[in-house]
């Protein structure tokens, strides 16, 4: 894989797959900018914006930030010039109707994605490794049903995505379960590979 490659990239799985971590090895080994709308949301939380308590308020009952709102945010980012080589998304599209938002944004640019990393986890091992993490950070909004009812979400409305990414040629699906370690030098494998194809 060479770093000059503009590698524009997706991380998909259900909340608590390990996305954030991976997300991180990933920016670091192809030296690309990493859009996270988890950030980006949490950033606006903090700073007190009225995007924040808007997103707050959601997701304090484990709802979604409606399709439009985070579209516009993501449409911003993409167009600063840091991406220019790449980027990683991740957290955004999580709907067929973002994903559609998105080609729009990256068609304009004569762009488009060149892999999507589908971290696969088991739903048991997820809510329970949720629960150590609300444990350990004091998170109120991570009770098992509001972490329960959030897999719900991303089965109902995310998983149809991979489909979608599937017939495009583009996906590449990783066993998230394992040490960190393990799950990086899968998905550095599985990445080099279709980069490279």
């Amino acid at each position: 894989m060479t770093e000059n490659h503009q590698a524009r990239l997706l991380i998909i799985g259900p909340p608590g797959a390990g996305k954030g971590t991976q997300a991180a090895r990933i920016v670091e080994r192809y030296g690309v900018p990493w859009i996270s709308t988890g950030d980006i949301f949490r950033a606006n939380i903090t700073a007190g914006t009225p995007l924040g308590q808007r997103v707050s308020a959601l997701i304090e009952t484990g709802k979604l930030v409606p399709d439009d709102l985070t579209n516009e945010i993501v449409a911003d980012r993409l167009r600063r010039d840091d991406v220019a080589g790449g980027f990683l998304l991740d957290g955004y599209p999580r709907t067929v109707d973002q994903v559609h938002a998105l080609d729009r944004v990256l068609e304009a640019d004569a762009r488009t994605l060149d892999a999507v990393v589908l971290l696969e986890v088991d739903t048991d091992v997820v809510v329970q490794r949720l629960l150590k993490r609300a444990e350990v950070e004091g998170r109120v909004d991570d009770t098992e049903d509001v972490i329960r009812h959030r897999q719900d979400v991303y089965a109902a409305q995310t998983a149809p995505l991979i489909d979608l990414f599937e017939a495009r040629g583009i996906l590449v699906t990783v066993d998230g379960l394992g040490s960190v370690d393990e799950v990086s030098e899968r998905i550095a494998t599985a990445l080099d590979a279709k980069l490279e194809a």
